[in-house]
């Protein structure tokens, strides 16, 4: 990944002059955007211009844009490439530490905007899982409301596995943290399937559950030689996030595309009814035992060989 900084001397005194809060409406200000000083980020197979709304950062804009393009890496790891050809990345400063928040759009260009604290170190940037959360949203097409569960279970499940395959993160790490948020994916009383109960549990980790259940389940029938991975690669192939479509074709082009129709079975399951996991028996069959806060691994389960696929850089299919 090249990097090319061609940043502009200073915010015009329009944008100066107004508080950050004029950067954080619903909608993406890509008319604001537009007349900030870019710098300008070649990814593969596209290009980032990333620019920082009103404010002081404790890290130097370098920095920051460093950390911006690690993150674009992750996406385009996992993906094969970058989401989108050109995507606006607008950083705007707040007060305290860290990413206080991150929103992603695509209805005029893929665009994406981060509230960075303005007092972030080095090591809160490290920690940061918010923006390949958010770069992620990109590589999926708009889907209708009822579906927001796979957009945002898609991007809660991809993240951590990025990051390992691009060695910004640890494999014991990611499995951590996915055995911590899993539950809260179960359904509870009075669910209605994923399609129907839209809470935040069932949102993002019922989402998340969703691509876990499947990405096991296509290296089950296929014998390792394709998972989820390979089926998110298809549909992207289909469209971004700045396209839109039924959820059910793109289920159908990763199903084709691994030659097994797990997507679609599972969604079928899943949709409109609550379906019991046993996340117990799932853990033990991958090799993942809990150990305090974190996780240890056991080789010797019968599914060892998938957990650490799911995490393993791709490689392509043996014939």
């Amino acid at each position: 990944m090249s990097v090319s900084l061609k940043t502009g001397l200073a915010v015009v005194a329009l944008l100066s002059s107004q508080p950050a809060t004029a950067l954080l409406g619903e909608r993406m200000p890509f008319e604001a955007f537009d007349r900030l000083p870019a710098t300008r980020v070649a990814v593969s197979g596209g290009e980032l211009q990333v620019a920082f709304g009103p404010g002081e950062l404790a890290l130097a804009r370098e920095r920051v844009v460093q950390w911006v393009t690690s993150a674009a890496h992750a996406v385009a790891t996992y993906y094969g490439r970058f989401p989108a050809t050109t995507t606006r990345v607008l950083i705007v400063p707040q007060a305290g530490r860290g990413v206080r928040s991150g929103k992603a759009w695509a209805y005029r260009g893929a665009a994406l905007r981060i509230v960075l604290g303005e007092q972030s170190t080095v090591a809160d940037l490290e920690r940061d899982w918010v923006l390949v959360h958010e770069m992620t949203h990109l590589a999926f097409p708009s889907v209708p409301d009822r579906h927001h569960w796979i957009e945002e279970g898609l991007a809660s499940y991809v993240e951590s596995i990025a990051r390992v395959q691009s060695g910004q993160w640890s494999a014991q790490s990611a499995w951590s943290e996915l055995v911590a948020g899993m539950p809260n994916g179960l359904p509870r009383a009075g669910d209605r399937g994923l399609d129907n109960t839209p809470t935040w549990g069932r949102t993002y980790w019922g989402g998340a559950l969703f691509c876990l259940l499947a990405d096991v389940e296509i290296r089950r029938r296929t014998n390792n030689r394709f998972g989820l991975q390979h089926s998110l690669r298809a549909i992207l192939s289909h469209g971004n996030m700045q396209s839109a479509s039924a959820l059910a074709p793109l289920l159908a082009i990763g199903d084709r595309a691994v030659g097994v129709p797990v997507l679609t079975e599972l969604y079928a399951q899943m949709r409109d009814r609550p379906v019991e996991v046993d996340l117990d028996e799932l853990w033990r069959k991958l090799g993942i035992e809990r150990e305090g806060r974190g996780v240890r691994f056991n080789d010797s389960a019968p599914e060892a060989a998938i957990r650490r696929a799911i995490m393993a850089a791709p490689s392509p299919p043996t014939p």
